[in-house]
């Protein structure tokens, strides 16, 4: 009889995961459940979104307190992406993501059943928190869930994103049927504190802690029960090995001081392509969705059912880009398929900008769309999701928490910068000026040549068995050494692509 492999630390646990083929029994379970949380921050963000009208009539709002409550969101996970990347780093995935439910809920039935401005307010606040939060960390525990062959599955989030989308969008057609007037929006954001409710139960009694984060702590046996309770993987704990530069021995914790690891060595071009894709894709979708409304009412009409369904439709496009971008992320790689689809989105741009007023409806209602199906298969899932992908487990919460947080001042300089270029130039010539965008975004990731999905090994792999590198020395790491192991035969770090990736 086979005797069990052992696990002497992060490597032997990302070897044994990406040894499957696919997601499948427990896990499977987990990973719908770390989605879930996904689906619950775009449903919170539509929520708000599709009551705002009958919101503004009822509490006869001005336009500073709507871009308030509209900004709320994106603001604070400005702050609270690292936030909890922090977190994840050092007391686990789940834990945080139970926290953000917690946030999530009360910001709901806050925003729900307030009878003014700042009572809304501070319900969004707390739903912004609970927004940074998840998404940092649910990101970081699907990328440490899912198994290499299967890690392309990873940009379905973004589907996920317009699915919760339509799904609020469908949710308040139905209120407004049911004739709840202008109290629509307290149905809206109430909705998702019920969502809110039942995934914290979920998770709370199903999600089980990433067998990599344990192991990165030295909680071998905790690791290795969980590889069994998740994937059936029989494997046994084994005393970690100082031959293996560290590989089995806990990591220091990392925390926000150790940020500048992010920024060096082989993690930079990892760094600077996952934030450049996520800077981007925040900026022009955000600044593109004040036009997308527009083209809504003027093909269904100004009535609240007509200009509802106006925006599923371009919606349910979001939907089909997002489930294409995991084809394209798994046949290109992220880096080339967000490169096409920068393209893609500059030259829509380009178009919108030439032809705006004067081009005949349906190819007004065209090229927005163009513009949704290039950013949701593309660059609009991949920002978070090579992040997710490039880091080893002890700095992959950070390294998604930081790219989450550069993502969201693309969303903020979207919703305000742009509206500003938008009253001095014309939308027009708006479009023009945000065609910069991706095209610097298509030019980048045409320049770093890294690619998780193409990669020969995870960054944990290659970290361990010294085919490449995935940390400068001085970071965090096993003490009085390089962390992470050079290139064999060399006194310095491997340069990127040399076994870690693909050039």
């Amino acid at each position: 009889m086979a005797q069990p492999p052992s696990v002497r630390g992060v490597a032997d646990i990302v070897a044994l995961i990406d040894g499957l083929r696919t997601v499948a029994g427990r896990a499977r379970l987990s990973w719908y459940l770390a989605f879930g949380g996904l689906f619950l921050d775009a449903y919170a963000n539509a929520a708000l979104s599709a009551g705002l009208g009958p919101m503004t009539d009822q509490m006869k709002l001005s336009s500073t307190q709507i871009s308030v409550l509209t900004a709320t969101a994106p603001f604070l996970a400005i702050i609270f992406n690292p936030v909890g990347g922090w977190l994840a780093s050092r007391i686990g995935r789940v834990p945080p993501l139970l926290i953000a439910k917690v946030f999530a809920v009360a910001g709901a039935v806050l925003a729900a059943f307030s009878g003014d401005f700042t009572t809304v307010w501070l319900g969004r606040v707390l739903v912004g928190v609970a927004y940074g939060v998840d998404f940092a960390v649910a990101m970081a525990l699907l990328a440490e869930y899912t198994p290499k062959a299967s890690s392309g599955r990873l940009n379905l989030w973004q589907a996920v994103w317009y699915i919760a989308t339509t799904g609020n969008l469908a949710l308040a057609l139905g209120f407004y049927n049911l004739d709840v007037g202008q109290d629509i929006w307290r149905w809206s954001l109430g909705s998702a504190g019920v969502i809110a409710a039942v995934l914290l139960v979920l998770q709370w009694l199903f999600l089980v802690e990433s067998p990599a984060w344990l192991a990165s702590k030295g909680r071998l046996p905790e690791a290795v029960r969980n590889l069994r309770r998740m994937y059936g993987i029989e494997a046994v704990a084994a005393e970690p090995e100082a031959a293996r530069d560290g590989a089995g021995a806990a990591r220091p914790a990392v925390g926000f001081r150790d940020a500048g690891v992010l920024f060096k060595g082989a993690y930079l071009p990892r760094t600077v392509l996952s934030s450049v894709i996520s800077l981007g894709q925040g900026m022009q979708y955000f600044a593109v969705g004040w036009y997308l409304p527009v083209i809504s009412l003027a093909i269904f009409g100004e009535s609240f059912e007509k200009a509802t369904i106006g925006s599923m439709v371009f919606n349910a496009v979001g939907i089909a880009g997002g489930l294409a971008s995991a084809l394209f992320g798994r046949k290109l790689g992220l880096r080339l398929s967000s490169a096409y689809g920068f393209g893609g989105v500059f030259v829509a741009l380009v178009v919108m900008g030439l032809t705006f007023g004067k081009a005949p409806l349906v190819v007004a209602f065209c090229l927005p769309v163009l513009f949704i199906l290039c950013h949701s298969a593309g660059p609009g899932a991949n920002g978070k999701s090579i992040a997710a992908l490039s880091y080893t487990s002890d700095v992959r919460a950070l390294g998604t928490g930081v790219t989450g947080m550069v993502g969201s001042f693309g969303s903020v300089i979207g919703l305000y910068v742009f509206p500003q270029i938008k009253e001095s130039l014309g939308l027009g010539n708006t479009f023009l000026v945000l065609s910069v965008v991706p095209l610097l975004g298509m030019l980048t990731c045409l320049a770093v040549k890294w690619d998780p999905i193409q990669a020969t090994a995870s960054p944990d792999e290659a970290a361990a068995d010294g085919t490449g590198s995935a940390a400068p020395a001085g970071t965090p790491g096993t003490p009085g050494s390089a962390p992470f192991p050079a290139a064999p035969g060399s006194g310095t770090a491997a340069p990127l692509g040399t076994g870690g990736g693909k050039p």
